[in-house]
C-alpha cells in the first residue's frame, strides 16, 4: 500500500511542485503552490463537477423523496425501489460525492506532507530524471510572508476563505413545510440534527483551517486559501452551467 501511495500519489505531487519551482524561477514558493494547487484542482474538475451537479439535483428532488418516504414509511423495500427510480429519472448518482472524497483524501494527505516537508532540504532520491533541483527557492510569498514558518495573516485568510467556501457550497437547510409543534418526534429530531450539523460545519471547518494553518506553516495556509477560492469559483461556474442546461431542456 505504501509503495502504491508513493508511486501514484506522493512522488508525482512532490515532483510536480519541485518541477514548477525549477521551470518558473521568477515564482516564489508561495506562487508555485498557488499554481500547483490550481493544476491539481483542474485535473480533479470532472469529478468535482459530477459531485456538485449531483448535490444540486439531490436538493431539487428532496421534496419528492420526502413525499415517498411518507408514503412508504412501513415498506422499506418499496421505499428503496421508489428512491432508485427517482434517482434514475433525474440522472442522480448518489455515490458521486463519495467517489470524489475517496480520490481526494490520499491527494490531500500527500499535499499536506509535501508542504510540511518544507523546501530547505529537497529529497533528491525521489525526483524523476527530468526534474532538477531549483538553484534557489524564494520562500517569501509575494515578498511579504515567510511560508516556511507561521503566519497569522495567512492563517486568518485560510479561516475566512473556508467560512465563505462552506457558506456558499452548503446553503442553510430549507425551512420546514410545517411548524415544529406539528412535526412528529422523528421529523423534529431530523430537523434539529440537520440544522445543528449545518451550523457546526459553517464554523468548525473555518476554525480548523485557521488552527492547522497557524500550527503547521504558511505553505499549508496558501494551499488552503487557493483551494477555497478555486472551489467557490468552481461552484459558481458549475451552478450556472446546470442552470443553463435546465433552461435548454425546459424550452424543448
Amino acid at each position: 500500500m505504501s509503495f502504491l501511495y508513493h508511486t501514484f500519489v506522493y512522488d508525482p505531487l512532490y515532483n510536480g511542485l519541485i518541477f514548477l519551482m525549477d521551470v518558473l524561477p521568477w515564482a516564489d514558493a508561495g506562487v508555485a503552490i498557488v499554481i500547483f494547487t490550481i493544476i491539481v484542482k483542474l485535473v480533479l474538475f470532472p469529478l468535482s463537477k459530477k459531485a456538485v451537479t449531483t448535490q444540486l439535483k439531490m436538493r431539487k428532488i428532496e421534496p419528492e423523496l420526502a413525499e415517498i418516504k411518507k408514503d412508504y414509511k412501513d415498506d422499506r423495500q418499496g421505499y428503496a425501489q421508489k428512491t432508485l427510480e427517482i434517482y434514475k429519472k433525474n440522472g442522480v448518482n448518489p455515490f458521486a460525492s463519495i467517489l470524489l472524497i475517496l480520490i481526494q483524501f490520499p491527494i490531500i494527505i500527500a499535499l499536506y506532507k509535501v508542504f510540511v516537508s518544507g523546501f530547505a532540504n529537497i529529497n533528491e532520491s525521489i525526483l524523476y530524471s527530468f526534474v532538477r533541483v531549483p538553484e534557489m527557492i524564494n520562500i517569501h510569498f509575494l515578498g511579504l510572508f515567510d511560508i516556511s514558518g507561521k503566519s497569522v495573516v495567512l492563517a486568518v485568510l485560510a479561516g475566512v476563505s473556508s467560512f465563505f467556501q462552506v457558506k456558499y457550497s452548503m446553503p442553510k437547510p430549507a425551512a420546514p413545510t410545517k411548524g415544529v409543534e406539528q412535526m412528529t418526534k422523528e421529523e423534529r429530531f431530523k430537523h434539529d440534527l440537520t440544522r445543528t450539523m449545518s451550523t457546526q460545519m459553517r464554523f468548525m471547518l473555518p476554525i480548523l483551517a485557521f488552527v492547522v494553518s497557524w500550527t503547521v506553516s504558511g505553505a499549508i495556509a496558501v494551499y488552503w486559501i487557493t483551494s477555497n477560492i478555486f472551489t467557490i469559483v468552481q461552484e459558481l461556474v458549475i451552478r450556472r452551467s446546470v442552470a443553463r442546461e435546465e433552461v435548454v431542456v425546459g424550452s424543448k
